[in-house]
């Protein structure tokens, strides 16, 4: 007799434990993850940078006019696809 009550006892035990663990989870309020926003700009800069230098010691000065444009160019893109690349839009269907 002794026995049984004190495994009705554990069972009960462990189902408040239980319990409490999942009361738990969902009285945490969720947080929301905000990705950051990298500035198109800021990119275009440093791409026509490093596109400038780098065509600079290509082909002189007109490898640098040349690089410094593609390079801003690819920066403002690349920016551009880092900032959308997670954005999920929904459509609703009427």
């Amino acid at each position: 007799m002794r026995v049984i009550r004190n495994k009705n006892i554990v069972v009960i035990l462990a189902m408040m434990i239980l319990l409490s663990l999942a009361l738990d989870g969902m009285a945490r309020p969720r947080r929301r993850y905000r990705r950051r926003h990298h500035g198109a700009t800021k990119g275009a800069v440093v791409g026509g940078v490093a596109g400038g230098v780098g065509g600079a010691l290509i082909g002189g000065k007109k490898g640098a006019v040349i690089g410094a444009g593609a390079g801003a160019g690819t920066g403002y893109l690349i920016q551009r696809h880092r900032n959308r690349r997670h954005r999920r839009h929904r459509q609703v269907r009427r």
